[in-house]
């Protein structure tokens, strides 16, 4: 698969709600997940698809999402780029917020190897 390829179909599954199936299909079993911050108690790295599945999952699971949006994707060579929009509430506060972050994807092959998000902190 081209990163053209890669790139249109994660943002298809993303835009379909569909995130969990987006890493089981595109992304490489040594996947290195990168967030702007670290979650309390937590690392801002998490390396391994089961690792960033779980990650996903707890994300999902704690946060009621209202509304997201998907633009992209933005290709660079081995690279993409999409912009994620979502209005959400954290479930275990009730704290309802707007979320906006670019994801910046890296490629080799046909999967996607490293994923960099990039938001707004505090």
């Amino acid at each position: 698969m081209s990163v053209q390829d890669i790139s249109k179909k994660l943002v298809a599954f993303c835009q379909a709600g569909q995130n969990l199936e987006a890493i089981d299909a595109l992304y490489s079993d040594d996947i290195v997940s990168v967030e702007a911050g670290a979650p309390p108690g937590g690392d801002a790295t998490t390396v391994g698809k089961a690792a960033v599945l779980g990650k996903s999952k707890w994300w999902r699971e704690n946060h009621e999402i209202h509304s997201a949006k998907v633009e992209g994707p933005f290709p660079n060579g081995q690279n993409f780029a999409a912009i994620f929009e979502y209005d959400i509430t954290f479930k275990p506060t009730g704290q309802r917020f707007n979320m906006r972050e670019v994801a910046v994807y890296e490629t080799a092959g046909d999967k996607i190897v490293r994923e960099s998000f990039y938001y707004a902190m505090g």
